[in-house]
């Protein structure tokens, strides 16, 4: 039986929060559309307080954020983007171009090719997470995409040094300093100063994650990345010391990040609890971690390990972390997830900064139909087809007559219908199915 001692706010209250950032977010892009630069620096003023005549960093601010970071810093943010490079160069590794001969004379193939241009959002309004230059910009690299810019929000009143490195040593060509709805709006579609791109990627808040849905299709995007969730599968192996600590390590990312623990052990739940409490009276970022753990905080008991796997992925947590007994159950087992933390000796942190997965993960249940952003989602598989033969294409050709005059399209029966008279010595009238 499955209880909950916990419980966030209801998905209705949530429902109508979406609701309100859907339409600021319809306004605000369609003002970008119809004013281009003009719309975006009256938001970057209005909400970001940051006003300047171009928004791309020069050659010179850059080379100056740089300088302001110490080389253990730089040496730091280098161990990263090789980790998050070295898992993405094995993920391409794995994807191959084929061509195989399926019929003789009847050549099928698939190429990889990576898309032209990616706009990468970096968020750091509240922190300067410079991580997300990791994922974004390492990633689109290895996949060989061959322009990528970037964007983040100021942070303090200027471009964020640590931000400003990580993108630039990721390998960005064109950095702005600019934030929010403008920012990703401005990148999708274009103003008199930024050349649109044809896919946005990175995470961000509610309304980043908003304008990217309501901008797919004009161009790509990786997924819906919106604020950060974790999902936290624990018994009595661990303690809640550490079940609250990893709880919290999330919820500060946002007031509205959701923070779940799931359990087969009430005394382990009270005893999270109870140290969540404790953690707020002394966590430096508890203004935020207590709202989210306030309103989107749940614990939820279980009896069995087959209810905490039903109950996981009904979820569909962007995070995962387990520390059970038989960690390996839910790797074998679990479908809805963006990425699982195994054991106690990892953690969603390892993820988030440097350990080379990809931070940028499926949020609001998107993890039951898709998973994160990886070099994949930088490629475009293409395909491609060459008949060689006067025999293939007429076999090939009466079928494809056949099943065309099926369906009452005649005139794709007489793409059909040509190559049979031409290349197969055929007699077959106009509009008519080969027999």
């Amino acid at each position: 039986m499955i209880r909950h001692l916990k419980t966030a706010r209801s998905q209705q209250d949530r429902a109508e929060d979406d609701i309100q950032v859907r339409s600021t977010v319809e306004t605000l892009l369609a003002d970008i559309s119809k004013r281009g630069d003009a719309a975006v620096r009256e938001m970057s003023i209005k909400f970001d307080g940051w006003d300047r005549a171009d928004y791309r960093l020069t050659d010179a601010e850059i080379r100056d954020c740089l300088a302001e970071l110490s080389p253990r810093d730089l040496d730091d943010i280098r161990f990263a983007q090789e980790q998050v490079r070295n898992f993405a160069q094995a993920q391409r590794a794995a994807l191959r171009d084929i061509e195989v001969e399926t019929l003789p004379g009847v050549i099928l193939g698939h190429k990889n090719i990576p898309v032209n241009s990616v706009g990468c959002y970096v968020p750091g309004g509240k922190y300067p997470l410079l991580a997300s230059a990791h994922m974004s910009v390492v990633t689109a690299g290895v996949a060989g995409v061959p322009r990528i810019v970037t964007c983040a929000p100021p942070f303090h009143g200027k471009p964020a040094p640590a931000i400003v490195a990580a993108q630039h040593l990721a390998g960005a060509q064109v950095i702005y300093c600019l934030g929010g709805i403008q920012a990703v709006g401005a990148m999708a579609l274009g103003t008199e100063s930024i050349t649109p791109v044809d896919m946005l990627v990175g995470p961000g808040n509610a309304y980043v994650a908003e304008a990217k849905r309501q901008l797919y299709g004009r161009v790509g995007i990786d997924l819906f990345a919106g604020p950060t969730e974790t999902l936290v599968i624990a018994d009595d192996t661990v303690d809640g010391e550490l079940c609250a600590t990893d709880l919290l390590g999330q919820a500060e990312h946002g007031p509205n990040s959701p923070a779940i623990l799931l359990t087969t052990s009430e005394k382990l739940a009270r005893a999270t609890m109870a140290e969540i409490d404790r953690l707020l009276t002394i966590l430096p970022t508890a203004p935020v971690a207590s709202v989210a753990w306030r309103d989107y905080g749940e614990v939820i008991l279980c009896d069995t390990k087959a209810e905490l796997l039903a109950e996981a992925d009904r979820i569909a947590s962007e995070h995962v972390q387990v520390m059970t007994d038989d960690d390996d159950y839910f790797l074998a087992n679990m479908t809805n997830y963006g990425a699982l933390f195994l054991g106690p000796r990892t953690n969603v942190a390892y993820g988030d900064k440097v350990i080379g997965t990809n931070h940028t993960l499926p949020t609001k249940g998107s993890a039951r139909y898709t998973g994160g952003l990886w070099v994949g989602k930088f490629l475009k598989t293409v395909t491609y087809q060459r008949v060689l033969t006067d025999a293939a294409s007429t076999m090939i050709g009466e079928y494809c007559s056949r099943l065309c005059m099926l369906e009452g399209f005649a005139g794709h029966a007489e793409q059909a219908n040509i190559r049979v008279r031409r290349y197969g010595g055929r007699n077959i009238a106009y509009g008519t199915a080969a027999d």
